[in-house]
């Protein structure tokens, strides 16, 4: 069965660092990019980054840039996402998203699977 789960969400202050962690089973990691999305009460789902299979390419949007940073380990099945420098506008539910045809978008409809999400507050 195929399965992506996420974890490492929490509460943090604002200037605070988090790390997301996706560990996916049911199928094998390196043949699929993983994106990192997030959704904000009352608002869409956005894409925040992804990676594609190898690593070797990594895309961020514009609002993380040089605060987040994509990563994977295909041995041990998993994908990870370093949050540093936090701010209120980061909260929401993080999800981690598996693409067969790594694209190298952060479009959410080019992604196959999601796992469940995990919440992210930054507050004060």
């Amino acid at each position: 069965q195929l399965q992506l789960v996420e974890s490492g969400g929490g509460l943090v202050q604002p200037g605070g660092s988090l790390r997301l962690s996706c560990a996916v089973s049911g199928f094998t990691l390196k043949y699929y990019a993983i994106g990192w999305f997030r959704q904000a009460p009352g608002k869409e789902r956005e894409g925040v980054s992804c990676i594609s299979c190898t690593g070797g390419s990594t895309v961020s949007a514009d609002s993380v840039k040089g605060r987040f940073t994509i990563s994977r380990d295909n041995a041990k099945n998993m994908v990870y996402l370093e949050m540093n420098s936090l701010k209120p506008e980061d909260t929401g539910v993080y999800y981690c998203a598996a693409d067969l045809r790594d694209t190298g978008l952060l479009t959410a409809n080019e992604y196959d699977y999601w796992g469940q999400g995990t919440q992210v507050t930054v507050s004060s």
